[in-house]
């Protein structure tokens, strides 16, 4: 079973917005994965995503309402075999946390997925309108289209 784990700021946008989207279409390609979703921040921890985030995957028909935010661990580098990022911020704040190359060969930013080495930030939509939160939306279903479509292979 591949463990995937998404990884934003406060983990109430991007992040679980990433997990439910991934957790889409691990069903739908009924893949042996199992997804969960973390910030780098505490800000939010226990929080449930934001409404405008929930909102934005309910018209697809993904629940996320359920889930709870969490913070990043040292440990999450031993109970994950992927650790995709949203930006570059959090990509350093991950790596800083990581003890040796095992760790880091873990991680990487989810958009590098669509476009390779590019290092695109998932923007986050939290200060923004709605609109922000549809244009996450699309990212991330672009990306998590190709992993899962990866992991169906595998």
């Amino acid at each position: 079973m591949e463990k995937i784990l998404m990884v934003c700021l406060g983990n109430i946008c991007r992040s679980p917005m990433a997990e439910g989207i991934m957790q889409s279409k691990i069903d739908k390609y009924k893949i042996d994965a199992f997804v969960d979703s973390c910030g780098t921040a505490a800000y939010h921890v226990g929080e449930m995503p934001d409404r405008r985030a929930v909102s934005t995957l309910k018209a697809y028909d993904i629940d996320i309402s359920h889930l709870r935010g969490r913070q990043f661990v040292v440990d999450d580098f031993d109970n994950f075999d992927h650790i995709y990022v949203m930006d570059e911020q959090n990509y350093s704040n991950v790596m800083r946390k990581s003890r040796h190359q095992k760790d880091r060969d873990k991680v990487s930013m989810i958009m590098n997925e669509l476009y390779k080495n590019g290092n695109i930030d998932v923007s986050d939509p939290y200060y923004g309108g709605i609109n922000g939160f549809e244009s996450t939306y699309e990212m991330l279903d672009q990306a998590t289209e190709i992993i899962a479509q990866k992991l169906s292979k595998e």
